[in-house]
């Protein structure tokens, strides 16, 4: 099972559908697709600006960034 993190939504534009999570430890910033968020309901998924969230971090070709996304 992968590391989970746990950090606050520095922002996130809802019409662009990313953007990023500060660690709980203020470390660094991770960028979030809407993709990765975990919402029950239905529509593209959205975080708030402030929202506490949970989530593991994933590597591509462009860096690191936040997979499997839940709000706390």
């Amino acid at each position: 099972m992968s590391n989970r993190y746990n950090g606050t939504v520095k922002w996130f534009n809802n019409d662009k559908g990313f953007g990023f999570i500060q660690l709980e430890d203020n470390s660094k910033d991770i960028f979030v697709h809407h993709t990765e968020i975990n919402n029950r309901g239905y529509g593209k998924s959205s975080l708030t600006d402030g929202q506490k969230v949970a989530f593991n971090i994933g590597v591509n070709q462009k860096g690191e960034h936040a997979t499997s996304v839940e709000t706390r």
